[in-house]
């Protein structure tokens, strides 16, 4: 099958393992690669009918399921499969709640990749055996809020963790400081918060955006 798939992680030997993994399960197949938010963005540009994204949940412009959600709402069309050295199971309840089409640990065998990958693009939700979806998310009505947010909404809220002031976020995205305060009110209003603090607080709860040292 001559499928493109795209592998978006900064760890070149993760990269390599899902990279052959594809090519021994697909030979013909179409593999390109990203290290960063950025540089995925700009894959997806300029190639098109893209049959998977494997995503990190980690990388940089990526903290927690910033980047899921933002290829979900950008790109609802192409499937994102998350594959992650996190494997408890209200992260992959969460990833699959903000729209991942499966869930791959890093620490799964390549034959337990292969299988996972081929499921996938078969159009099946693929998870380990072993996962309990069932476990309660006291953050489930977070998680439908924060599944509202557009793309640029995202990454505004993205910045705004990073501390950054509303000038500064409109410098790096290239629009007027009143563009970025009208985001910031529309993030406020989908989140049901007064402050920018506490939409990061609650982006921080349910892994939308997480602090280095706490990157999964």
């Amino acid at each position: 099958m001559n499928y493109k798939i795209i592998i978006a992680d900064d760890h070149p030997l993760c990269r390599g393992a899902l990279h052959q993994t594809i090519k021994n399960l697909y030979p013909t197949t179409t593999v390109l690669e990203a290290s960063t938010l950025e540089h995925l963005i700009e894959q997806i540009s300029l190639g098109a009918n893209i049959d998977l994204i494997l995503l990190d949940l980690s990388m940089p412009g990526v903290r927690g399921f910033s980047g899921l959600l933002y290829m979900r709402s950008q790109h609802p069309t192409i499937p994102v499969a998350i594959c992650s050295a996190s494997e408890d199971s209200t992260t992959i309840r969460r990833a699959l709640d903000f729209g991942a089409s499966g869930f791959i640990p890093k620490s799964a065998r390549m034959e337990e990749m292969a299988h996972a990958i081929r499921s996938i693009l078969d159009g099946e939700i693929w998870i380990p055996d072993d996962v309990d979806l069932d476990v309660i998310d006291k953050d489930e009505e977070m998680i439908r809020r924060m599944s509202t947010l557009t793309p640029q909404q995202m990454r505004v809220l993205m910045m705004v963790s990073e501390g950054l002031l509303n000038k500064q976020i409109a410098y790096r995205l290239s629009v007027s400081e009143a563009t970025i305060k009208a985001h910031v009110s529309a993030i406020l209003q989908k989140l049901n918060v007064e402050s920018r603090t506490q939409a990061v607080i609650i982006a921080n709860r349910v892994g939308v955006v997480q602090s280095a040292d706490l990157a999964v």
